[in-house]
């Protein structure tokens, strides 16, 4: 009698062993996929006000809060003419940077881009604020993983002005 249960107690602590071990309470898995579809709505929302504004020509001053050398963490004012950047400055000095320091920064649709790539990588945390009336982002926080450091991202934008 004894040795049925002995063998059943074994066999379910091997398999027990053998389970992966969850990251995430069922509860923080939920979470995070509401959190990330409502970023995605919002996302999907604000890039369509931002196309439906049409806008080509325009500047904004970006600041980015990374463990980067100082060069890179601006503040920066970028100009943009139709579509493509024209020039990065940085407002210390007011000289041009390398723009590869910016190149995934370097316009709005670059910045929803940012966004989108958060989502898609599913990051541990994603916080952005909207301009309510342009629908481009004034801040972006993501923590891609809350168990590394140093690969976090924080965007301010800024001073944001169409060029005619």
């Amino acid at each position: 009698m004894r040795l049925p249960i002995i063998i059943s107690a074994g066999l379910l602590l091997s398999v027990n062993l053998n389970l992966p071990v969850m990251s995430q309470s069922p509860i923080e898995v939920v979470q995070s996929q509401v959190s990330n579809n409502l970023n995605f709505r919002r996302l999907k929302f604000n890039r369509y006000l931002w196309n439906k504004k049409n806008i080509s020509n325009y500047r904004y001053t970006l600041s980015n809060s990374c463990f980067c050398i100082p060069e890179a963490r601006g503040p920066v004012v970028i100009e943009v003419r139709n579509g493509q950047t024209t020039s990065i400055t940085l407002i210390a000095t007011s000289q041009p940077v390398d723009p590869q320091l910016f190149q995934q920064y370097n316009t709005i649709p670059k910045l929803f881009n940012v966004i989108q790539d958060a989502i898609n990588r599913r990051a541990s945390s994603l916080n952005v604020r909207y301009d309510p009336r342009f629908g481009y982002p004034t801040q972006i926080d993501i923590d891609y993983n809350t168990q590394l450091a140093d690969e976090e991202v924080y965007l301010s934008i800024e001073n944001f002005e169409e060029i005619r």
